[in-house]
């Protein structure tokens, strides 16, 4: 289903065709939480995910996508908004247009991880984990060919 919402000139849409994936790929390559990632590992994370694109006009300026099973949980990933659209409230209303869908309503839990947009993220109920003694991962951080292993600060 595509979900679409607009404002004046600007337009988020979860239609995959209207994905620029070079822009999408160009970004997620240089940004801490995927750097070096090969495209086509972008490629497949869109082909199973919920994807949403904003644009002003024809261009691309932002993405994000969720992981869910669309019943009981569902994963924010890979939030951004080009560095020349900042500051005008677009990431808040990308997140606000993510937490939306259709197809996401009344799950059960919903996770992200953020480095530093901890504020963006709180303002829709995000918070730290209750009980991070329950959770564990597999942290790959340098994963991909040449991408050398980075520091994460607490």
């Amino acid at each position: 289903m595509d979900f679409t919402r607009n404002r004046g000139d600007l337009v988020i849409s979860s239609d995959r065709a209207r994905l620029d994936v070079a822009f999408i790929h160009e970004f997620l390559t240089h940004c801490y939480w995927a750097e070096g990632i090969p495209r086509p590992v972008v490629e497949r994370s869109i082909a199973n995910s919920i994807c949403f694109g904003l644009y002003d006009g024809a261009s691309q300026i932002g993405f994000a996508r969720v992981i869910s099973d669309c019943a009981t949980y569902a994963y924010v990933a890979d939030v951004f908004v080009s560095e020349s659209h900042r500051g005008r409230g677009l990431g808040k209303w990308l997140v606000e247009c993510v937490l939306q869908h259709p197809d996401l309503q009344g799950l059960r839990r919903w996770a992200l991880v953020t480095r530093d947009a901890h504020r963006l993220y709180e303002n829709f109920g995000f918070a730290p984990l209750a009980a991070p003694e329950r959770h564990m991962e597999i942290h790959r951080p340098a994963i991909y060919p040449g991408v050398r292993a980075m520091i994460v600060q607490p």
